[in-house]
């Protein structure tokens, strides 16, 4: 079998030249350490435990594989930003709800219910930050702690594998995976179902929730598209501040260039900001909180006194009078009704009210839409709004102006309302003649940044209303599986990117498209782990909203090098520095901060004995409709590949099956009724691998079912593409499941136990475990039916 001595092989270094070892050339140490841009790797990756094989191929010749195994310092590091960065928006959320101003007493007590709630979540993140500050020298969780409280937020078993294969035939080449255990809220337990299920049964019971606690209903899209503008003002708010300094700055210096590229950019920012407030969504909320304010109320009541007094004053005039008493006020026309019903708690059945005769009325239906008022100006926030525009338009031709006279061209008389603004200053200064232009343009840009955010604080005050107390649960259930999700899918992104780093091909693929990340799950569809599967496959969805920044490291200090994320719950952005001398050597567009994108996808397949269970016992529907809606995901991010990247930009291997005819066997397989149908799992790696994707590979806990589907995939790789000997398959197999000791070389850190084991097999070759449960059992049934024999004997 294959063995090798360390004089053979002059560029792998081993402290250790005495000792021959038929399988393991190198032990779990540091000096082992010799991963590609090492400088890179320190402030990530950390403890490289290596182990060296020698393999021969079907021409008899000899092939160097070598496995190196990493903890990742983002195991604890993406989690505590992310709890920080909870922590501030939860805290943003309870300012702008004090913000709101005077609410009448019902909406006032659903405030301060809902200000209570966020209190006690920030409150219990911040225990939870304070206790993983405590945590140091540690770079993992292991699976005894995943139900322990203080580090529900942190992955199982992180960990990066890379494989390298020297061999004669072909270059070397590096395979990578990342083992972790499925992100899932394993302290808050599954009696109830994972966050897919919980989902779905809370959007169910939404409604009657809002009919409980009196307030409007808003559907999830309503809910997301009021965290989007919210986000996207927060965004544009101060770009757009800050490029109308520019442009005054390039009007003192008179330069056009800076002029024309500063105007420029501020049209498109302002362009897109008042594209994202012409949304009904805006103006409906607008209408509704104005509903919610005390003097809303007072009105309605007294408008009501005023009909009761005049019925009660005209009655003595005859029964055919019919006219309504606002038909004859001023300002009414014959055409406007008055309220139906009065608003006594400030709820929607109190606040519906018919539209003019001549405006076109939105559907109201009981709890279900946002009500209206005929005494509020609909209109106000169309003009807030368009009044940007305008300002803008004022400044593009006052820039014009500026810069035909410094062309010395006659124009005509600019237009009045121009005029009036500029007479008063100077000619030759241009950031006198601008300024009032733009600070106009900056004052309505506040303005309605004001009103937009009142706006959808209220729409998001109404949602948390309606979600108490189960809404706040779920959302705690659903930081706690992002973050393990955020953590891993951050590891192995900064593992393709430094691997990467020499590849202009994959770079180009980067920026233009984005990386797919292919989540491997080995879960089954039984018991608690139909939980962890639903859990799982909300976080994995979750990844979509996160994008990541190349940016360029203040310093090679190894601090600096640490990847940060900044953002909300519904947009995050992950930022990887890189050094200065790596950081000049990439595309334009990466150096220029182009967001890169990653597509995740999530492909199940159970395959321990529970799921035997399930699939002859039970439901496998869910895993049959996560791997159908994650192929089609996986297809489409393939047509957009293929329109923008060459084929021929793609890694080659050895197999020459082409990336659509793997989609097609891919997608049959999805749809065929076949028990533990691993095929969709070996397709969907092998396409993975050809787009240059990131491969992840998770179970329960990373452990037995993760290291057996690791081995064999990496055996047969060995096998496919380098030509490892049939003979030596199963064997190569046997040297990556197994531990031998041979002084000190057989020597592995254990870490679930943290110590130096010896002559001890690794958790992961416990997988035979299911075996001798099954065999207990017969054992169990077979001293039971004994019994029963030996009882009927002597009787």
């Amino acid at each position: 079998m294959g063995e090798m001595e360390a004089v053979d092989i002059e560029h792998i270094t081993t402290d250790i030249t005495s000792h021959k070892c038929p399988v393991v050339c190198e032990s779990a140490s540091h000096a082992c350490f010799n991963r590609e841009n090492t400088a890179l790797a320190g402030p990530v990756f950390k403890n490289p435990v290596c182990k060296v094989y020698r393999f021969q191929t079907v021409d008899n010749k000899w092939m160097l594989v070598r496995e190196q195994m990493e903890e990742c310092t983002l195991s604890f590091s993406i989690p505590k930003q992310l709890l920080s960065l909870y922590i501030q928006e939860d805290m943003s959320r309870v300012q702008d709800l004090r913000e709101l101003g005077e609410l009448s007493p019902h909406w006032d007590n659903l405030r301060k219910e809902v200000m209570t709630r966020y209190g006690g979540i920030i409150t219990t993140y911040q225990e939870t930050l304070a206790e993983l500050d405590k945590i140091t020298g540690c770079s993992f969780k292991p699976s005894c702690c995943k139900s322990q409280k203080s580090l529900e937020f942190i992955p199982i078993n992180l960990h990066t594998q890379r494989m390298r294969v020297t061999c004669p035939r072909k270059t070397d080449s590096s395979y990578d995976i990342v083992t972790v255990g499925a992100p899932a809220a394993h302290f808050q337990g599954f009696k109830c179902g994972g966050l897919q299920r919980l989902l779905s049964r809370y959007e169910a019971e939404k409604k009657s929730f809002s009919t409980a606690y009196q307030c409007i209903y808003y559907s999830p899209e309503h809910t997301a598209k009021a965290h989007e503008v919210l986000s996207t003002m927060n965004l544009l708010h101060p770009l757009i501040t800050g490029l109308a300094e520019q442009l005054l700055q390039a009007a003192q210096e008179h330069s056009s260039p800076g002029l024309r590229d500063s105007l420029k950019n501020l049209s498109d920012k302002t362009e897109q900001f008042v594209h994202t407030l012409k949304d009904e969504l805006v103006k409906n909320a607008l209408l509704a909180l104005h509903t919610a304010r005390p003097g809303y109320v007072s009105k309605n009541q007294k408008q009501t006194l005023v009909q009761g007094d005049q019925h009660q004053g005209h009655i003595h005039q005859g029964s055919d009078q019919k006219q309504s008493p606002s038909q004859g006020l001023p300002g009414h026309s014959p055409a406007t009704s008055v309220t139906e019903s009065t608003a006594v708690c400030n709820n929607v059945e109190g606040s519906q009210t018919t539209m003019r005769g001549e405006e076109r009325p939105l559907p109201l239906k009981h709890q279900d839409s946002i009500p209206h008022h005929n005494e509020y100006d609909e209109e106000e926030w169309d003009r807030v709004w368009a009044s940007v525009a305008k300002c803008l338009n004022c400044v593009i031709a006052m820039v014009d102006k500026l810069q035909d006279e410094d062309n010395s061209k006659k124009e005509p008389i600019l237009e009045q309302q121009l005029a009036d603004v500029i007479t008063s200053h100077n000619p030759g200064d241009w950031r006198e003649q601008l300024r009032p232009a733009v600070t106009r343009l900056k004052e309505c840009v506040m303005e309605v940044v004001e009103k937009a955010k009142r706006a959808m604080t209220f729409v998001l005050l109404q949602e948390a209303a309606c979600s108490i107390p189960q809404g706040f649960f779920l959302q705690q259930r659903r930081d706690v599986v992002f973050s393990q999700a955020l953590a891993a899918l951050a590891c192995g992104f900064v593992m393709r990117l430094y691997a990467g780093m020499q590849d202009k091909d994959f770079l180009r693929q980067l920026h233009l498209v984005g990386l797919v990340a292919q989540f491997e799950s080995l879960l089954s569809t039984y018991s608690d782990e139909i939980g962890m599967l639903e859990d799982m496959e909300v976080g994995i969805s979750d990844l979509q909203k996160v994008v990541f920044h190349i940016t360029e490291a203040k310093t090679d200090d190894l601090s600096d090098l640490q990847p940060l994320v900044c953002g909300r719950r519904d947009h995050f952005t992950v930022e990887v520095p890189l050094p200065q001398l790596v950081f000049q050597t990439l595309p334009d567009e990466i150096k220029e901060g182009k967001p890169l994108r990653v597509f995740p996808v999530l492909f199940n397949v159970g395959i321990n004995e529970q799921q035997t269970i399930a699939e002859r016992f039970g439901d496998i529907s869910l895993q049959e409709r996560i791997n159908q809606k994650n192929f089609e995901m996986l297809e489409a991010y393939y047509k957009s590949l293929s329109g923008k990247v060459s084929v021929e930009c793609l890694p080659c291997f050895q197999t020459q099956t082409d990336i659509k005819e793997l989609l097609e066997t891919l997608g049959q397989n999805v749809v065929t009724k076949k028990r533990k149908n691993v095929e969709i799992l070996w397709t969907a790696g092998m396409i993975c691998r050809r787009l240059n994707g990131i491969r992840f590979t998770s179970c329960k806990s990373a452990k037995d079912r993760t290291s057996m589907s690791v081995t064999l995939e990496q055996c047969a790789l060995l096998r496919d593409e380098h030509q490892l000997s049939k003979d030596f398959f199963i064997r190569a197999l046997d040297c990556m499941r197994s531990r031998l000791t041979q002084g000190d070389i057989g020597q592995w850190e254990d870490p679930e136990a943290g110590a130096i084991t010896e002559n001890k097999p690794a958790s992961r070759h416990f997988y035979p475990i299911a075996l001798l449960l099954v065999s207990s059992h017969l054992l169990v049934v077979w001293l039971i039916l004994s019994l029963v024999f030996l009882l009927a004997k002597y009787q």
